[in-house]
């Protein structure tokens, strides 16, 4: 079973910046694009800054971060 919670957007972006390497690429509206570059290339998402991520939605952000459930859920 999931261990993830409903989190905010800036709490995600937060998480994803300073304990997984990846940094803020440019925000267009409400959406944050971050970008991590490793030796296979560039893995980038988009986070919604909004004041609550639905889990479904915190799924596919981490889908396309390629980061497991498992390894959020300890920042969280």
């Amino acid at each position: 079973m999931s261990k993830l919670k409903k989190t905010s957007g800036s709490d995600c972006v937060k998480i994803l910046c300073n304990k997984l390497g990846f940094r803020v690429a440019r925000q267009s509206g409400s959406h944050v694009v971050l970008v991590k570059t490793t030796t296979e290339g560039k893995i980038g998402t988009v986070v919604p800054n909004h004041k609550e991520l639905k889990i479904g939605t915190l799924r596919g952000i981490l889908k396309l971060a390629k980061i497991s459930e498992e390894e959020f859920s300890k920042y969280q």
